[in-house]
């Protein structure tokens, strides 16, 4: 009995992730050959959708050079690889249903399924309302998993180490404190110490030292702004710190996630000048991922997606006293214009080298993984980036909590001591919008 499942593969997650068909080990995958056929439409584009759409023809062209690919040719760990060409898929069509693409590769699923009895077929497809239907029709589906993560294990950025009254006094004193050698934590994680009588201290691990180090009280505020609960100190602390270039936030609406990041930012760039501009991306997702068809210049066009950003940078800018008694509006002009402040849109930061720059992404959670990866790659020295967003507020067709770029990005990086993550629990915008994000989920 041949053990191998068969996995067949709809056109969304090979749009999803060009090197899917190389994620299904030592199984055997199936390509309906309309998936071909809607891939090749999604080639020409500069989004990631038609990239990955080129990288996806590049790597079956590549398998089709090894042999027959009807017949199947080696994949990867000794995997097989396989179109199915010569398909009867019509007749496999349930009464009812459209002959439409979706359903026709169900219909080869399914004809799979009948001329291999005694293995396991199962249809992978982003798309929901497939799996949905190839599930009623006694078809095993599953999303593709290869890039997803547990969100219920997810790393919050924080945990609890309990300690005595003597050594909570001793951890003052000297600011910092040796942990037991059977406890670990991730680099730069931040940890609640508590002590019998309820003290409480706020610091973070030191992995190279095996310590915990307090954090002192912030005397003073960052561009107007203060924490105004722990998770936002922690996030603070980790946004200022020049040792850490890559910072993760996640949280709900109100958190204040944006504004904590825009406000160290202009705290490095303006007051320390340590970095040569700031630069705010974010991802067009509601607007199709293109700007193009709105009238106007580039920065006419992005305003209705910017003004959350456009809004927050006012209210700091506004903190800063001026001689010319500039409104904050005409001080954001003048920092856009000597390019000091960048605001933009993700399409433009493909190919782009980023040097010596604080950069933010906003709505982080609508990024792939790959996409994520693009990003961070384009840091170049002396850059540090901060990827904040909301786990579930998600626009993409194909992403959820689990498998989106900035959970990806959170879990691959917990372990190097030049990252840190916080999630930010509480929202802090105003009673009413704190209710709302709790109720209305």
């Amino acid at each position: 009995m041949n053990n191998r499942k068969i996995y067949v593969l709809d056109t969304s997650v090979l749009l999803h992730n060009a090197q899917a068909l190389f994620s299904f080990e030592n199984n055997e995958i199936v390509l309906p050959l309309i998936v071909l056929d809607e891939v090749d439409r999604f080639k020409r584009g500069s989004e990631e959708v038609h990239r990955n759409a080129r990288k996806a023809i590049k790597n079956i062209d590549k398998l089709r050079e090894q042999g027959n690919i009807e017949e199947g040719v080696p994949l990867g760990y000794d995997g097989i690889f396989k179109i199915a060409i010569k398909s009867n898929h019509h007749k496999y069509i349930p009464e009812g249903f459209q002959t439409n693409n979706d359903n026709l590769i169900i219909a080869t699923a399914l004809e799979v399924k009948k001329n291999n009895p005694e293995r396991k077929v199962v249809l992978v497809s982003k798309d929901i309302n497939m799996r949905v239907k190839a599930q009623a029709l006694g078809l095993n589906s599953e999303d593709y998993r290869a890039d997803k993560v547990n969100l219920d294990e997810l790393y919050t950025g924080q945990d609890i180490y309990h300690i005595n009254d003597e050594d909570m006094s001793l951890f003052y004193d000297r600011g910092e404190i040796a942990i037991s050698s059977d406890i670990s934590y991730f680099p730069n994680q931040f940890i609640v110490l508590e002590s019998p009588f309820n003290k409480k201290a706020l610091g973070r691990y030191d992995g190279e030292r095996h310590r915990i180090i307090l954090l002192k009280d912030m005397k003073n505020d960052v561009f107007g702004i203060r924490a105004l609960n722990k998770e936002q100190r922690f996030a603070l602390e980790m946004l200022l710190d020049d040792k850490i270039l890559l910072v993760t936030m996640l949280g709900k609406a109100g958190t204040g996630k944006t504004i904590l990041a825009l406000a160290a930012g202009l705290q490095k760039v303006l007051n320390e000048k340590l970095y040569r501009k700031m630069s705010v991306y974010r991802p067009l997702i509601p607007m199709g991922k293109d700007i193009g068809y709105l009238p106007g210049k580039e920065e006419e066009k992005l305003t209705p997606w910017m003004h959350p950003i456009f809004d927050n940078l006012e209210f700091l800018l506004s903190s800063i006293p001026s001689n010319k008694k500039m409104s904050p509006e005409s001080k954001l002009d003048n920092l856009i214009s000597s390019k000091i402040v960048e605001i933009s849109s993700l399409t433009f930061i493909r190919g782009r080298s980023l040097p010596q720059q604080y950069l933010i992404i906003d709505e982080a959670q609508n990024l792939t993984p790959h996409e994520a990866k693009t990003i961070i790659t384009r840091a170049g020295e002396g850059t540090k980036i901060v990827l904040a967003g909301d786990a579930y507020q998600i626009d993409h067709p194909y992403l959820d909590s689990t498998s989106n770029g900035l959970t990806f990005i959170i879990e691959k990086f917990k372990n190097e001591n030049i990252s840190a993550h916080i999630t930010l629990v509480k929202g802090e915008r105003s009673t009413l919008a704190e209710l709302a994000a709790n109720i209305l989920q």
